[in-house]
């Protein structure tokens, strides 16, 4: 996956983008997009910008596929970079392998485009009220925002259904309290590694955040089902 130095110092043709437009189309998508996270993909052979004769790197429209996949991938299921790694290298040997953390749900596909819904299309696609959507705010469960992604549909079509069991959002309240608990783990976990102030630590903390909220994941879902277990 990695250019060959003949191919990272030619020069780089004029529709190949900076790492500054690379910022300013995705970080509408991914808040916490930084150079140096960035840069940490492409350590992880994850991308593989060009270069151009200078050194600065240029990204093609498929290294920003890649990036949309792999941000994603942490994002909504919080699988460790090596893994991604894994699959993509998979991918390009021709193989369709299956990517760990996806079995419960559609497998991504290598080209995500993830929609965004002004407050009422939300409504309308999750089945919701205003209402609805309101109390989810009010209890912490949604940010309010002037646009939504496709994590917050999930959450308000899985708010209707609850709803329709008697569940309300108010109820749900414990859920903010006990996700701010598990990033207080998360947090002091990663003081070691925080403490150091290079851009590297910085990406990589951000990458052991979200390998450490996947396994606090699975331990919730696993104390979860034994509850339910009990219940048959």
């Amino acid at each position: 996956m990695a250019a060959s130095n003949a191919q990272a110092r030619t020069p780089a043709p004029q529709n190949l983008l900076s790492i500054g437009q690379v910022l300013a189309r995705l970080r509408p998508e991914f808040p916490d997009l930084t150079p140096s996270k960035l840069r940490f993909l492409e350590e992880r052979q994850l991308i593989s910008p060009a270069r151009t004769e200078s050194g600065y790197r240029k990204f093609s429209s498929t290294d920003m596929d890649r990036l949309r996949f792999v941000l994603t991938m942490q994002r909504e299921h919080y699988l460790p970079l090596k893994i991604i790694r894994s699959y993509l290298d998979e991918l390009d040997a021709g193989r369709q392998p299956e990517l760990p953390g996806t079995a419960t749900g559609p497998i991504p596909t290598i080209l995500p485009t993830e929609r965004r819904y002004p407050r009422e299309e939300l409504i309308r696609e999750a089945g919701a009220t205003p209402q609805l959507l309101n109390d989810a705010v009010s209890a912490s469960l949604i940010v309010p925002a002037e646009h939504y992604g496709e994590p917050v549909l999930a959450v308000l079509r899985s708010l209707v259904e609850l709803q329709r069991s008697g569940i309300e959002p108010r109820h749900l309240r414990g859920f903010r309290a006990s996700a701010e608990r598990e990033l207080g783990l998360i947090e002091s976990a990663l003081i070691p590694v925080a403490r150091r102030k290079d851009a590297s630590s910085r990406a990589k903390a951000s990458e052991l955040a979200r390998e450490i909220a996947g396994q606090l994941e699975i331990v919730r879902s696993s104390l979860i089902r034994s509850a339910l277990s009990r219940l048959d």
